[in-house]
């Protein structure tokens, strides 16, 4: 199954707020749709931050790229499609994409890569836990 196909969509509409003085959506914005993207793919899976923390995991970002491919103006319904894979033994990489939801023109496509750390901040291994959960995309977890 591919990335494409294992993502989880995420729905968000574009605030006034989220909006610039040319009319579309502030260049900020991206980054905060992408962890709207990311939190509720975690919670999908099974595995939302707060579970994460509990269990004494965080999850901080450490790259972030975005590609500005499209304008959303207020109002505008967006489809935030996460996807994510271990990309090292303590790293964690989240592809994103959004488009329009009426018409599904891409507005914005990029990434984050997580390294995960304890409450110390010292990096560690993903758990065996989180392995099973991405690996069967919460099917048994949630």
């Amino acid at each position: 199954m591919s990335a494409e196909e294992r993502a989880h969509t995420t729905l968000l509409r574009v605030r006034y707020s989220e909006t610039d003085q040319m009319g579309t959506f502030y260049n900020s914005r991206a980054l905060e749709w992408f962890e709207c993207g990311r939190t509720e793919y975690l919670r999908a899976m099974g595995c939302a931050y707060t579970e994460m923390e509990r269990r004494g995991v965080l999850l901080p970002v450490i790259e972030a790229h975005v590609n500005y491919t499209g304008k959303a103006r207020y109002d505008d319904l967006l489809k935030i499609a996460t996807s994510a894979h271990l990309s090292s033994k303590a790293r964690l990489r989240f592809e994103i994409r959004i488009v329009r939801a009426d018409n599904e023109k891409e507005i914005a496509r990029g990434y984050t890569i997580h390294a995960f750390v304890d409450p110390s901040g010292r990096p560690i291994r993903p758990p065996a836990w989180f392995i099973d959960v991405l690996a069967d995309d919460g099917r048994n977890h949630a």
